[in-house]
């Protein structure tokens, strides 16, 4: 890559750039060399914009994470309107797209950039545990909208629906079946409803 050549938006080239390696290479594959050679820029310009590469991983995860506040804004908007499956079968699949799939896998599986988004944001496990919240917060919107039981338990039913539809994912191009999770989330608001 010559120098002195301006970069446009070279965090988003390279997180772009960084989902594409984890796609194809997987977590062991994902360096900080891959990522500017995936990029096509120099390998210092990883390190001008950021302190270490797990501060650069850090980052990352923390944008994708934003982007999930972003669709649950939007679902909770949805509150009120359509149904509550309706709605959620057409929420859940973005948070189980292949690249936030890997995504997962990667804080899962590298300590320091764990305790580093744990710091951040406070979470136990970053990205699952605001992609529960977003369920959990939506689900509280039509209970007070009268939509869902008033007796749901939803620190139990969000949970429940967000890991019973993430399997549904576990061996799929990030594409399963509507007709899957309309059931799936279905089957867990029957179970929700207090007995």
């Amino acid at each position: 890559m010559p120098t002195g050549v301006a970069i446009r938006d070279p965090r988003g080239q390279l997180f772009d750039a960084a989902e594409r390696v984890l796609l194809r290479a997987g977590t062991e594959g994902l360096t900080s060399r891959a990522v500017t050679d995936e990029a096509g820029v120099a390998k210092g310009v990883l390190h001008r914009h950021f302190a270490d590469f797990d501060a650069f991983l850090t980052e990352l995860a923390l944008d994708r994470i934003a982007a999930i506040s972003g669709q649950a804004a939007a679902l909770r908007a949805a509150a009120g309107a359509g149904t509550v499956t309706g709605n959620l079968t057409a929420a859940l699949p973005s948070l189980f797209t292949p690249p936030l799939l890997a995504l997962t896998r990667l804080i899962i599986g590298r300590d320091e950039l764990r305790a580093r988004l744990r710091a951040a944001t406070g979470s136990r496990l970053p990205v699952l545990t605001e992609a529960t919240t977003m369920i959990r917060d939506y689900l509280s919107a039509e209970r007070d909208l009268g939509r869902v039981s008033a007796g749901a338990d939803l620190a139990t039913l969000a949970p429940m629906l967000l890991s019973s539809v993430h399997l549904l994912f576990t061996d799929t191009d990030g594409t399963p079946p509507e007709p899957d999770v309309a059931r799936v989330v279905d089957a867990a608001l029957a179970a929700g409803q207090p007995g």
